[in-house]
């Protein structure tokens, strides 16, 4: 069994693989005040509730964008793995892809290991995209070429800082509130949804427009991240969801 680690900005995101089936996948809150105490008893506690015993654990393998945590993390799975390999991915490793950016060691860790898992699973040229804190977008040629991409506000963070440098719109939940059937909104509320949502949703659809225009070629579009299932209905290219692309592009790498 492999343990898989995402350490994004917001959440780390943790699932166990026995082959290509997962046994188990939790997520965690980010917290670079929490000690490594603390994320030990989280993991402990992971493993209790799926009846995952660290003997049949075989190695375990990290993504991660928040170096601090980095660090804080791999002291845990020392200490109550102490005889296990853990392998931190970064730049260098060999991941099948040649990195054709100015800075090869400047791109983040999440965004190689999604192409990893789309390199493995999907038809190339392709577009990734990624949204989370950040939303980015990675291009992988036919060649297996890692091209590079965009890095954008995430939904989340564009909605945060709508509301707090504004007095008067009002905090609202993209998950658990109806997204309007009208994209004229009726009310402010609705109106910072379909702002959200459908100015999302097009953003991404000119991207990807202007992308395959600038190659030439149609791309393989995969979306995964916190917020891609929300937006991906909305776009009208065919995206295709991939929840687990990148827990299984560490599980691939």
């Amino acid at each position: 069994m492999i343990l898989a680690v995402d350490i994004g900005n917001t959440n780390i995101v943790a699932g166990a693989f026995c082959g290509e089936s997962f046994r188990f996948k939790e997520r965690l809150i980010t917290d670079k005040n929490k000690t490594a105490e603390e994320y030990s008893n989280d993991f402990k506690s992971i493993f209790r509730n799926y009846g995952v015993l660290i003997s049949e654990i075989s190695g375990i393998v990290v993504s991660s964008v928040v170096p601090a945590v980095t660090d804080i993390i791999k002291e845990v799975f020392f200490q109550i793995m102490p005889q296990k390999n853990i392998f931190i991915v970064n730049s260098k490793i060999n991941t099948e892809l040649n990195i054709l950016t100015d800075n090869p060691e400047k791109v983040g860790a999440d965004r190689l290991v999604d192409a990893s898992a789309v390199i493995s699973e999907y038809s190339l040229p392709a577009l990734i995209i990624d949204m989370g804190t950040a939303t980015t977008l990675s291009v992988i040629d036919e060649n297996r070429n890692f091209l590079g991409g965009i890095i954008m506000a995430g939904v989340k963070t564009t909605l945060n800082a709508l509301v707090e440098k504004t007095a008067q719109l009002p905090e609202i939940s993209l998950e658990s509130l109806k997204i309007p059937e009208s994209i004229i909104g009726r009310n402010t509320s609705d109106s910072m949804k379909n702002g959200i949502i459908y100015g999302t949703s097009a953003c991404l659809d000119g991207i990807i427009s202007k992308i395959e225009k600038e190659l030439e070629k149609e791309l393989t579009v995969i979306a995964t991240g916190g917020m891609a299932d929300i937006i991906v209905p909305y776009c009208d290219h065919k995206i295709i969801y991939d929840e687990n692309l990148l827990l299984k592009g560490l599980v691939h790498i």
